[in-house]
């Protein structure tokens, strides 16, 4: 990664729209040379439950374009960072083992601890 300021976004909804532009936003940034963090908070981390999906990956498919699985992967491989917020996992009782592979669980409070001043912080 670059001296570039870091890209961090928190997902507050579990909308897979709203997931997957924050997906393609954090590749983008890494295809950059940027840093790139995403939290899922709350409900959203529900959306991390393996095998990822959601109702508009038909049609997303369907334009020739990665589904919420594939784009999870992408992310990882460009190496964004992806976080499971602790509280969300609890509400939803979802254990660490049912997440998508490669997702850490972690609090906001320690996110947000980690954004740097000059860094980027953006909301879905």
């Amino acid at each position: 990664m670059s001296d570039m300021p870091t890209l961090n976004i928190i997902v507050a909804m579990a909308e897979g729209r709203r997931l997957c532009a924050a997906l393609e936003t954090a590749i983008a940034a890494a295809a950059l040379g940027r840093g790139a963090r995403l939290f899922l908070q709350g409900d959203a981390t529900a959306m991390l439950r393996a095998p990822a999906g959601f109702a508009g990956d038909g049609p997303r498919r369907a334009a020739g374009l990665p589904g919420l699985a594939e784009l999870i992967d992408e992310a990882m491989t460009s190496g964004v960072e992806i976080i499971a917020c602790q509280s969300g996992l609890a509400i939803g009782q979802m254990a660490a083992d049912k997440m998508v592979p490669g997702v850490k669980a972690g609090g906001v409070v320690s996110f947000l601890a980690a954004v740097g001043e000059a860094d980027r912080l953006v909301v879905y």
